[in-house]
């Protein structure tokens, strides 16, 4: 069994796999701050000063001027405002993600369209097969393949 999992840990899918997850974590910490610190302080402000991560409804009924204050006071809350923050930050996530897998696509698609000509020895090969079929056939070519330069 440790073989096996040994076998299974050295795969390279698992590798990248692992390595895409660390850029992932580390790229949600850049979004969140893009969110909680770039975006979302001009949008209150355009707004009228509104916070969104402060938006909140108390189960328990009560006023409280702040979430971090409900928070204190160990009343439960419904923080749609962190909810708000959170789904923009997945529309960022996402957004970018759909541009960078778009551009792989694209470049597969350059990839594949290229024309996959065979190596000049590989031709060469071809036409001096070409000409000995000819030959044997009883065909004369009109310069050997000898006499071509390459």
């Amino acid at each position: 069994m440790l073989e096996e999992f040994k076998k299974f840990i050295s795969r390279g899918n698992v590798v990248e796999l692992a390595v895409g997850i660390i850029i992932g974590a580390a790229f949600t910490g850049i979004v969140n701050s893009l969110v909680k610190d770039i975006l979302m302080p001009p949008i209150g402000w355009v707004m009228g000063g509104i916070d969104f991560s402060n938006y909140f409804f108390s189960l328990s009924g009560g006023h409280y001027d702040s979430l971090q204050a409900a928070e204190a006071a160990g009343v439960a809350t419904i923080n749609y405002g962190r909810f708000i923050n959170a789904c923009i930050n997945f529309l960022i996530v996402s957004g970018a993600l759909f541009m960078i897998v778009r551009q792989v696509n694209r470049l597969h698609i350059l990839h594949r369209e290229v024309p996959k000509t065979p190596p000049r020895q590989e031709q060469l090969l071809e036409e001096i097969r070409d000409a000995l079929r000819a030959q044997s056939k009883g065909v004369s070519t009109a310069a050997s393949p000898s006499d071509r330069s390459p």
